[in-house]
């Protein structure tokens, strides 16, 4: 078991890193751009909802600062499945669409996952299509899913050695906790995942040097679940009433009696949310960059150069 430290001040700010994220992935796709490739990014809305306009309008923003192209292509939310697909099938051989994002969630009678699948990999800045999943067991890391990716880049941030360290992940889903869990691995860290079978789930995490919660339980991860000074990183999003009645945003981690604990801890928002909207504009860049080297090199053998895309 690692000795932590203790820190004073022990908030991430995740704002700060997905600002820092942002920055550098301006640069990159102004000089991509000077190469005559702009990268476009397509949102899929299929029906609408108070908690997509949000994610549209964020992706929007942090697509305006990097200098990415965005586009929403909404849908009624009668529309079928198979219109959809048929859509997706369309952009993937459209050349000006570098990235496609699914947002969620789609109304009921349209499978969610049947529609990443059909997104091309090289087209999938979710990092969600199973060959991009698959791609990270064999550390293939540079197009993970966003919210996975995002998290475990904050772990890195803390400065922690990852070789070795103690990790407990909470949660098992196919597009956080998985990852996680994988990209963790791929680091050299010793990952012990947690889920709804687990018989004590403080029996591991309160032996962590790190860990990460999404499961969808409010304030499920209390004071005397952690080791004092672990890095504590809450994916969770919840809904609740407040002491005053008005619904509140917070996370799977008891906030008010970790932060004494926990060597670093993010607050639910304004914690992994930043750098998970940054994160997709990296793979954003990362697709756009894969794009450009696959049709140099499909033209190379005749000689010809890749159409222009300024």
């Amino acid at each position: 078991m690692t000795d932590l430290p203790q820190r004073q001040h022990n908030e991430v700010d995740g704002k700060r890193i997905g600002d820092e994220i942002i920055a550098t992935v301006a640069t990159a796709v102004a000089q991509l751009k000077s190469t005559g490739w702009s990268p476009k990014l397509v949102a899929i809305m299929v029906g609408s909802s108070p908690a997509i306009d949000l994610y549209v309008r964020n992706q929007r923003a942090a697509a305006g600062r990097v200098g990415v192209d965005y586009e929403v292509r909404a849908f009624p939310s009668e529309t079928t499945e198979q219109e959809v697909l048929g859509a997706i099938t369309a952009m993937n051989a459209d050349p000006r669409v570098t990235g496609l994002i699914i947002q969620r969630p789609v109304p009921p009678g349209i499978n969610i996952r049947v529609l990443q699948s059909a997104v091309h990999p090289l087209k999938d800045v979710e990092g969600l299509h199973p060959a991009s999943i698959g791609n990270i067991v064999y550390n293939e890391l540079d197009l993970a899913p966003c919210t996975a990716s995002a998290a475990v880049e904050i772990l890195r941030r803390t400065g922690l050695t990852l070789e070795g360290l103690e990790v407990v992940v909470v949660g098992h889903s196919e597009i956080v906790g998985k990852p996680i869990a994988f990209l963790l691995m791929a680091e050299g860290a010793t990952v012990t995942v947690c889920h709804n079978m687990t018989r004590s789930v403080a029996m591991h995490s309160r032996r962590a040097d790190a860990v990460f919660v999404a499961v969808g339980q409010p304030r499920l991860i209390t004071a005397d679940m952690i080791k004092p000074g672990a890095a504590l990183i809450d994916i969770g999003i919840n809904r609740i009433p407040g002491p005053d009645g008005r619904m509140i945003t917070v996370g799977d981690v008891d906030y008010a009696s970790c932060q004494p604990v926990a060597g670093w801890i993010t607050p639910v928002p304004g914690g992994v949310g930043p750098v998970t909207i940054a994160t997709l504009m990296r793979n954003t860049l990362v697709a756009a960059q894969r794009q450009k080297s696959h049709y140099e090199s499909a033209f190379a053998a005749t000689d010809t150069l890749p159409p222009r895309r300024a």
